[in-house]
């Protein structure tokens, strides 16, 4: 389709109002089965106790601000991977959360995702902070990393000069080998680690690349709704970190599972506690990956807590899915907390707080018990399906034709603008542009998008309708 709606409009047979699709075929369409190439690459572990620069240095690889860092301990908490390349060699590298072998409660939880993050790996870098020495807890780690038949590298971060290298051979004493001095703030000796970091790594992947990657699924919510608890019990296994503490999860953290026979990346993201321009520190570039995730995702889940009332955090992070247009699917979590009497109330609350989004999938769960889990795939399916959806030209237009027939525009300045024509422009979302003579009021353009998913079965998936109005010049020139 041209830029030039007069040029679009002369193209048009007969008297210009209604066409074949031959005529308006467009060629901007993604492609709808989301098939991609994916490649296991070799994986780089970065462990470490709390606090000693290993976000910073994550961040250093990748040559770009992914990881979530501020200067407080304990801000890393799940294991999450990012792909790197150095020298033309892709990899991929896995920040865990701090190390402690006597850690309870919460940090407990940490330090089993940076264990399980050591197993899977082919190369381990060990972080020291040098400004502190070896701690006991970084003697503790050694020793376990000393009986890994995985590569170890020892890393010692924050050195900022030469001054402080020679510091660095006090590091000998834990027994994992040479100290590679380097400054994860700053750069310094990042690159010679880098080659290091090379030369163990397996220098083909693991495994063959295959065609057709799985969707992807977002899992969106409000703090301590149960993201990490529902992705856990998808992936049958302690993927994320489950804590009382509201905000347990900072970075996204990824998974593929299989469910109803295909295969899917989940994503858990972290709480949107406030909007991103009011929060702060680590908060801040929480909410910020959040909306990465979510951008690169398909289809979104968004939990909901159904035993308490639908929040104005749970509408915030509602608007951020319908802005990214993507698929959605709504799940009632803790369903198993809920009585009678709040099922009459949340019946309410949905007709009144959900209004926006009739459209929307809706699961009632339970992410500790497994209730109903397993009809999210039929509610993701379905909604995809709606999102990839593609209305040829012909039978969109003569639907249109009988509508609008039905129901003309209201008028607009004492005239009745007129629909010329229509065609999908793109899919995911499912975009229509209108052609006119008049601008189309937004009642209805909502009127048509109710009809059209009536006709057409979108639920599940947003659906934009444009209008491009012919200029005022050009009819009159045309007449």
């Amino acid at each position: 389709m041209s830029d030039n709606f007069e040029t679009d409009l002369a193209a048009l047979p007969g008297d210009g109002i209604w066409s074949d699709e031959s005529d308006w075929q467009l060629t901007d369409i993604e492609g709808a089965d989301g098939a991609a190439e994916v490649e296991h690459m070799p994986v780089l572990a970065i462990v470490g106790r709390p606090n000693v620069g290993k976000s910073t240095l994550v961040n250093r690889i990748l040559g770009r601000r992914e990881a979530v860092v501020e200067d407080i301990p304990g801000v890393t908490r799940d294991r999450v991977s990012y792909s790197a390349s150095w020298s033309g060699r892709s990899f991929t590298v896995v920040d865990t959360g701090g190390w402690e072998p006597d850690a309870k409660g919460l940090q407990q939880a940490v330090a089993a995702q940076a264990e399980l993050a050591m197993r899977t790996a082919d190369v381990i870098v060990v972080v020291v902070d040098a400004t502190v020495g070896a701690t006991a807890t970084d003697e503790a780690v050694a020793r376990v990393l000393r009986r890994s038949k995985t590569p170890v590298i020892l890393c010692a971060n924050k050195v900022d000069s030469e001054r402080m290298e020679a510091d660095t051979a006090a590091l000998w004493s834990l027994g994992l080998g040479e100290p590679h001095p380097v400054s994860a703030a700053h750069g310094r000796g990042a690159g010679d680690l880098l080659d290091v970091i090379l030369q163990k790594l397996p220098a083909t992947p693991r495994e063959t690349p295959v065609l057709g990657g799985p969707r992807r699924v977002a899992l969106v919510g409000k703090p301590n709704v149960g993201k990490s608890s529902l992705l856990n019990k998808l992936a049958g296994t302690e993927r994320s970190v489950v804590d009382n503490v509201a905000g347990t999860t900072v970075d996204p953290v990824d998974e593929i599972v299989e469910l109803g026979g295909k295969v899917w990346n989940f994503v858990d993201t972290a709480g949107l506690r406030r909007k991103v321009r009011t929060a702060s520190g680590h908060e801040y570039y929480a909410s910020l990956r959040t909306r990465a995730a979510l951008d690169a995702a398909e289809v979104a889940i968004l939990l909901i807590d159904a035993s308490q009332p639908i929040t104005e955090q749970d509408l915030r992070v509602l608007s951020l899915i319908i802005e990214s247009g993507r698929a959605l699917v709504i799940a009632f979590n803790k369903w198993d907390l809920v009585d009678e009497d709040r099922r009459y109330q949340l019946d309410k609350e949905i007709d009144r707080e959900l209004a926006r989004v009739p459209w929307a999938r809706r699961v009632n769960i339970s992410a500790s018990t497994g209730r109903s889990v397993q009809k999210l795939v039929p509610a993701m399916e379905s909604a995809l399906e709606a999102w990839d959806k593609r209305i040829s030209t012909g039978p969109l237009n003569s639907w249109l034709k009988d509508v609008i027939a039905a129901n003309p525009p209201p008028l607009r300045g004492g005239r009745q603008p007129r629909v010329m024509f229509a065609t999908q422009a793109s899919v995911r979302p499912p975009t229509f542009v209108l052609f006119t003579t008049g601008f189309l009021e937004a009642g209805y353009r909502r009127f048509l998008e109710r009809r059209l998913r009536e006709e057409f079965n979108f639920d599940g998936s947003p659906v934009r309708i444009n209008v491009r109005v012919r200029d005022k010049r050009e009819q009159r020139r045309k007449r």
